[in-house]
């Protein structure tokens, strides 16, 4: 199995932390975004999204991450991503949906480039409208988490959820954005970080992070 992405691609984290709960072995094959290497004709050649992260298992290339993270929970049923439940099923992607269809559009690199150029937006502006996005959606995934009343994690281990919720909230802090007011969010991602999965999964702990020093650490 291998993981084409790149190390900061909220997309492609999801995917290691999925990987990395199922105990899966995969290899990581670095895609650079910065410089549009996945738009190369012999990526788009397997991936015609020219996205990542693309997935090569079960015989062949697969695209489009909220999709593989369901293909990998029916293809590899041990250790679920899911709970068992239906109801819990549909909480789980109900808010995981929230953040990978709300949040990952407006707020992904080609669109914060546009802003930039042509649009000529400093980073101070760019930075203004990634926070006003993120607090459309998580103000009520905070909210509706105090609804549902969780612990640690959104039941009783993370799983589908969590994989989606922890890369956004990686990205959000490295926009400062302020989560005092989001105890259930921040309970959740401190519970995760203290986890092996989700610590080799992080983009710190990436090799091709520029900044990777070989060792794994928490970020927190």
């Amino acid at each position: 199995m291998k993981l084409h992405g790149y190390f900061r691609s909220s997309t492609t984290y999801r995917m290691r932390i999925a990987l990395n709960l199922k105990g899966l072995d995969y290899e990581v094959v670095p895609v650079n975004l910065l410089h549009s290497e996945q738009k190369d004709a012999a990526f788009t050649s397997r991936n015609a999204f020219g996205s990542v992260p693309m997935l090569e298992a079960g015989g062949r290339d697969r695209a489009q991450s909220m999709a593989m993270l369901e293909w990998l929970d029916e293809a590899y049923p041990e250790r679920p991503l899911m709970p068992a439940g239906i109801e819990d099923r549909y909480t789980a992607r109900e808010l995981a949906y929230a953040i990978a269809t709300e949040l990952h559009a407006p707020l992904n690199l080609p669109v914060l480039k546009y802003l930039k150029d042509p649009l000529g937006h400093d980073q101070d502006t760019v930075s203004t409208w990634y926070r006003h996005w993120l607090a459309r959606t998580l103000d009520p995934l905070e909210a509706r988490l105090a609804q549902l009343g969780t612990g640690d994690f959104l039941f009783a281990a993370p799983g589908f959820f969590e994989a989606v919720l922890l890369p956004q909230v990686y990205n959000a802090r490295r926009f400062t954005f302020d989560f005092s007011n989001k105890p259930h969010i921040s309970r959740i991602e401190s519970a995760c970080l203290t986890m092996s999965e989700f610590q080799r999964a992080n983009p710190d702990n990436q090799p091709d992070n520029p900044e990777f020093s070989g060792h794994e650490r928490n970020p927190t």
